[in-house]
């Protein structure tokens, strides 16, 4: 099943704020001498890998890849172009966390910074993380360092329908101003966490049975208002509310129809092979978009999810096995999927394992047998795509923003760290130690060069 949107609705995030990000305007840059992995797709144009590359960025987007070898004329043509030569470390796009409650569940704060489980209703469909996200939560600092620059996230998993995702970026202070996708997925949840948060209250749900039942009333109810309200503007030939004098909005089933327009997908909290195709079951019934957020055995019927169709969000691995729908996790998960023909990302569904390792999960992926190249995309551009934000971010591609991070070697590494990390064409992060002389800019070195060569002729 392919999973479809439209890109006025991303555009809708997309329009800026006059604050932080509308602020970011200035010189060309370019970052010089790293190796390039653009993570782009063949048909863009771009290579997928330069060995000494380097990066032109301009108004906070990427303005052009290359090779260093093209470098001489470029320079030409920006005399007054801030330069950071990274000496040959990895330049890739910033990494992106595709499920986690970063900001939602603050660290260290206890039940004043857990806004993530609205657990005294099983179905809120119409709460919206973008409302409790709290930027200041330390983990944003934890995510910039480790090259993350940019990440899903929303409601956690105790009712059935949980609310609004948020895609946001992870450096500032008005979420307002980080906002790229809101709403950006719809949460729904099955197995053990609704049943265990709502038969304590003694009310519905109490079984698998309920929670699937709560949610296909809950998308009847919901299409049904959506297709009256269709009718009603066919009828009063407008495509305005303005005019409609018969039809009565209804704040509950708004929030719907973005999902059932196919412009944002059902993001489904998923551990065991029955709840997986539960959940596949009743969005193929309303003929809806669909992530399978955990998909903790999804290696055990890898073959029938590619057929499916729906992509894959796998994790945590790193993480202990708390629940008895978590016995079969494994890093090994991510992998089998990928090679049965599932479009995967992987999450550290931050605070469950934290967001600072992510590049490790990926690794952790490797090390059980997924390709080294379909881990980097499942941080990036596939994670991307499963977002619907991939012509944003997720690969360094002309047009698209300048999220960018440089690390010392391979970031699916434990021991490689993090040079500096680029959001929106600004510098969020940067080592501190020997930072400056290591990423400075290399003018001075150019035109001393040239002086050099003036003074011989």
């Amino acid at each position: 099943m392919e999973q479809s949107g439209e890109k006025e609705w991303r555009e809708i995030a997309a329009e800026k704020c006059p604050g932080e990000r509308e602020a970011k305007r200035g010189m060309e840059k370019y970052i010089i001498h790293g190796k390039v992995i653009t993570m782009a797709e063949q048909a863009s144009g771009i290579k997928g890998f330069y060995e000494d590359g380097y990066v032109h960025i301009a108004d906070g987007k990427i303005a052009g890849v290359g090779d260093m070898r093209d470098w001489k004329e470029l320079v030409q043509v920006s005399d007054r172009a801030e330069v950071m030569d990274v000496g040959g470390r990895t330049v890739m796009p910033g990494l992106i966390e595709a499920h986690c409650h970063m900001g939602i569940t603050e660290e260290k704060k206890g039940m004043e910074g857990d806004d993530c489980n609205e657990n005294v209703d099983p179905v809120t469909p119409y709460l919206r993380a973008i409302d409790a996200i709290n930027p200041m939560d330390a983990a944003f600092d934890d995510a910039v360092r480790a090259g993350i620059t940019s990440a899903m996230i929303g409601p956690g998993s105790a009712n059935v329908v949980g609310g609004q995702f948020a895609f946001i970026k992870t450096k500032g202070r008005r979420i307002d101003d980080l906002a790229v996708l809101a709403p950006a997925a719809m949460k729904i949840a099955f197995g053990e966490n609704p049943k265990v948060n709502y038969s304590g209250q003694g009310k519905m749900p109490a079984t698998r049975m309920a929670i699937a039942g709560l949610l296909r009333e809950e998308l009847f109810l919901a299409k049904q208002y959506w297709e009256k309200k269709k009718q009603a503007k066919r009828e009063a030939g407008t495509q305005a509310l303005e005019g409609i004098p018969d039809f009565e909005e209804d704040f509950r089933y708004e929030c719907w129809i973005p999902v059932f327009e196919k412009k944002i997908p059902l993001k489904a909290h998923v551990h065991r092979v029955d709840d997986i195709f539960t959940a596949i079951r009743i969005a193929k019934e309303f003929g809806l978009n669909m992530t399978l957020d955990h998909c903790s055995e999804g290696h055990l019927v890898a073959e029938e999810l590619a057929k499916e169709g729906f992509p894959a969000i796998v994790g945590p691995d790193l993480s202990s096995r708390s629940k008895i729908e978590v016995q079969n996790v494994a890093f090994k998960t991510a992998g089998i999927l990928h090679a049965a023909g599932v479009k995967v990302a992987v999450t550290t569904d931050h605070p469950v394992s934290l967001i600072q390792s992510l590049p490790i999960c990926a690794g952790f992926c490797v090390k059980s047998g997924m390709d080294m190249e379909a881990a980097l995309r499942a941080i990036t551009i596939h994670a991307a795509q499963i977002c619907n934000v991939a012509d944003r971010v997720g690969s360094l591609e002309i047009g698209k923003d300048a999220d960018i991070a440089v690390f010392d070697g391979n970031p699916l590494e434990v021991s490689s760290e993090t040079f500096c990390t680029w959001i929106d064409g600004e510098v969020a992060f940067r080592q501190e130690e020997g930072g400056k002389e290591q990423g400075a800019s290399i003018r001075k070195r150019e035109q001393e060069a040239q002086a050099g060569k003036k003074g011989k002729g």
